[in-house]
């Protein structure tokens, strides 16, 4: 029997071990943990602020033998540095939700292989089940 873990798509799992010194440090990535040789990466991370641990992250993974990596994040802050570290990163595609003023077409963000995609729907859907006293825990089924 095979010790790789599988995530909620039935795909193998990786993680990747990250440290900050304090609150404001860049965080460094440490490790990955798990086996990405000859896969295609994706990242999942809850928001892209500066970029820098995307950046290392991605790059973890390719130095781990990843063939591509793709990124995805609900927040898309991508502020300071952040383009010229996306820019320097092996990341195909960084797709980021619309939780925060779309990117899509801001020239700050030029050149990066950035797609935006709505939560309206999802958002709208949880409020209208809250009116009718419904489950939103369905949308997710």
């Amino acid at each position: 029997m095979s010790s790789t873990r599988h995530c909620c798509l039935g795909l193998p799992l990786a993680i990747i071990e990250k440290r900050r010194a304090d609150d404001f440090a860049q965080a460094e990535s440490l490790n990955v943990i798990g086996d990405v040789r000859g896969m295609d990466a994706i990242l999942i991370d809850d928001e892209v602020d500066t970029g820098g641990s995307l950046a290392s992250s991605a790059q973890a993974l390719m130095d781990h033998g990843a063939n591509k990596v793709s990124a995805a994040a609900v927040h898309g802050v991508l502020s300071g540095p952040a383009k010229e570290r996306l820019a320097g990163a092996p990341i195909d595609e960084l797709v980021v939700t619309d939780s925060l003023p779309s990117r899509d077409g801001d020239e700050r963000m030029a050149g990066l292989p950035l797609t935006s995609v709505s939560v309206a729907p999802l958002l709208g859907e949880a409020i209208r089940r809250i009116h009718e006293g419904r489950s939103i825990g369905e949308i997710f089924e």
